[in-house]
């Protein structure tokens, strides 16, 4: 009984760490080893269990995917502040001005191509807010409607490879990340017209929310705004090929486009000549703190994960799962609830590293194919960065808004956007193919049920040449063996 009740107090201790405000990294860590010695102390657990943990740290140190993260991180942080997203949002914004809503449109679309070249949602929110944000209350845009749209287009950077969090996801669940990226590229596109089908219709509706840019406003105008738009979209463009193409074509993996995209960034801000040594400082430091953050909050995954495993606490989790109506389309229902509840709450990175190994063999046992529900997972993970009260888009946009956009403003105008993306989310639950279309399906196969069938070998009673059979001639021989020993 003892040993039964360990997997969910563990569970609930955890919950316990968390809402008493303690870091997760520590607080995953913690409460594997409390209760690790709890099982020690009991008799239910071996001490030599821990002998485990450093092959296991050392498998996450050696884990050449989780590079990509440094990589596409160093990237955004260098063209955000190369000023790349600055240029792109004046020009975009220029080609869209004469459109009600024009300055939202060229937010969107300029968070798309920044989402396809960072992988970043930090970077994307505050260089949209620091930009795009005066210029639209200036122009008398509502302070709802412009704080919405920025943070629904800086999350684009969730689902739009190269996207950390898919990188994240592939490694929780064993997928490939190069499937992963081409599953996720209609979504991303889908989730993208969904918000400028917003932007539309809120423009038709409430023309006085979204207006078109006085006459005054648009500095470029005919073939010279064009000739500056290619000059302006291009490189991102070129950067978007070299890094997802040579992803999707094979020629290099995650963390070689990672690399390759780093090195990319770095030219561009050279040519710009704006490669200083602060940029550099700045973008460095920020990427090592987010790379740390994440390596920590792995290792203290590991460290549960590996007491939970011991204490049967996949087994515990996989029966309360299979107690769901419904099979594979009641445990999704579940599954989504879930994540977009504790996505008010917690962090995706957190919710990735304590929960989804918890569900992947769950979703093992039903035969859900691991890149369509990691494509799934992605976008319901993309609301936790909206929704009040620890939505980090929110936070960013705080940071960097002016005085006269409150909070308030900012949290009732994500609403819409996020009633958009779970739109769009139930669209890649209902219809599988948005994520299958660019990949073969490949369900998950649960290891350890697998059925080996041995041929019957029926030469065993058959007579040889010497009359008799093989069972015969084995029981002659362990005869003479013994006669020998004697």
């Amino acid at each position: 009984m003892a040993f039964e009740l360990m997997a969910p107090l563990m569970f609930a201790g955890l919950a316990a760490f968390l809402l008493l405000g303690y870091p997760v990294a520590f607080a995953l860590a913690a409460n594997g080893l409390l209760f690790a010695f709890i099982g020690f102390e009991l008799g239910l657990l071996q001490p030599e269990l821990l002998q485990a943990l450093p092959q296991r740290l050392y498998g996450i140190m050696a884990n050449p995917l989780l590079l990509a993260i440094p990589f596409f991180t160093f990237m955004g942080l260098v063209l955000e502040r190369s000023g790349m997203a600055e240029d792109l949002l004046d020009t975009v914004g220029q080609l869209f001005g004469t459109l009600r809503g024009g300055i939202a449109y060229a937010v969107i679309f300029v968070g798309a191509l920044l989402a396809a070249t960072t992988g970043v949602i930090a970077a994307s929110v505050i260089a949209m807010g620091l930009i795009s944000l005066p210029v639209m209350l200036r122009y008398r845009y509502s302070p709802r409607l412009a704080s919405g749209v920025i943070c629904a287009s800086g999350t684009l950077a969730q689902i739009i490879p190269p996207s950390i969090v898919l990188i994240v996801l592939a490694d929780v669940l064993g997928a490939p990340v190069g499937d992963m990226y081409a599953g996720a590229v209609l979504p991303g596109m889908l989730l993208v017209v969904l918000l400028l089908g917003y932007v539309f219709i809120t423009s038709m509706v409430n023309p006085a929310a979204a207006p078109a840019l006085p006459p005054e406003a648009r500095t470029r105008r005919g073939a010279a705004l064009y000739r500056h738009a290619l000059l302006v979209m291009v490189p991102p463009l070129v950067l978007i090929f070299l890094v997802l193409g040579s992803i999707f074509m094979g020629i290099a993996t995650p963390s070689e486009g990672g690399a390759l995209g780093a090195v990319g960034a770095l030219a561009l801000a050279a040519v710009k000549r704006r490669l200083t040594p602060q940029v550099l400082r700045e973008a460095l430091d920020a990427t090592t703190k987010l790379s740390s953050f994440v390596m920590f909050i792995l290792i203290g995954s590991t460290v549960f994960a590996l007491v939970f495993r011991a204490v049967d606490g996949d087994l515990w989790v996989e029966r309360l799962f299979t107690l769901v109506p419904g099979g594979a389309a009641g445990f999704l229902i579940v599954v989504n609830l879930l994540i977009f509840v504790l996505g008010f709450f917690i962090d995706f990175f957190e919710i990735a590293f304590i929960l989804l190994p918890l569900l992947a063999p769950v979703a093992l046992k039903l035969g859900i194919d691991p890149v369509w529900f990691a494509v799934m997972i992605g976008m319901n993970l993309q609301t936790s960065f909206l929704t009040p009260p620890f939505g980090f888009s929110l936070f960013y946009l705080r940071s960097v808004a002016p005085p006269q956009i409150k909070t308030a403003d900012i949290y009732k105008g994500v609403m819409p956007f996020v009633g958009v993306q779970l739109i769009a989310l139930l669209l890649v639950v209902f219809y599988p193919q948005l994520v299958t279309a660019f990949h073969e399906t490949s369900p998950v196969r649960d290891t350890g049920n697998i059925e080996i069938n041995i041929p019957a070998d029926n030469t065993a009673d058959k007579p040889g040449a010497d009359g008799r059979t093989r069972e015969e001639k084995s029981a002659a021989e362990i005869e003479r063996m013994l006669r020998e020993e004697k």
